[in-house]
């Protein structure tokens, strides 16, 4: 961001062509607050060392529930990266999150392995909150 208007020029002209612009990582790093506001995002991806342990450690819950919430009322898709167990997965889609990336779902796949998943459909009967 250390030249934070042009990048917020390049952003926007990119959502105004219909780029879908996320937020990775959210809650860690440079993530603030105020990008919230200020980029034409659409989603917030919760970052994975908040969803290691939400199934052990309340705060995690806490702060993965706020990003939640926080990011439905701002009409943004939320993604959960790191997803390993079914418990997180449960925890997740309890609170609304929308999507998912993680080892649970599946492992990374070559191109062929991953239509082949794909074409085989949903193996988990995965429902989660509506996008």
């Amino acid at each position: 961001m250390a030249r934070a208007e042009q990048a917020l020029n390049t952003l926007g002209e990119l959502s105004a062509i219909g780029v879908s612009l996320a937020i990775d990582d959210f809650g860690t790093g440079y993530s603030s607050l105020s990008y919230l506001k200020r980029l034409p995002i659409d989603t917030l991806k919760i970052d994975a060392s908040f969803v290691r342990d939400i199934t052990s450690d309340p705060d995690d819950r806490a702060i993965t529930a706020t990003i939640i919430r926080m990011a439905q009322s701002l009409q943004l898709t939320v993604v959960a990266e790191g997803v390993e167990t079914q418990e997180q997965f449960e925890y997740l889609r309890d609170h609304g999150c929308h999507q998912i990336q993680g080892h649970w779902l599946s492992r990374p796949l070559s191109a062929q392995a991953c239509t082949e998943f794909l074409r085989n459909g949903d193996q988990r009967g995965l429902k989660l909150a509506n996008a």
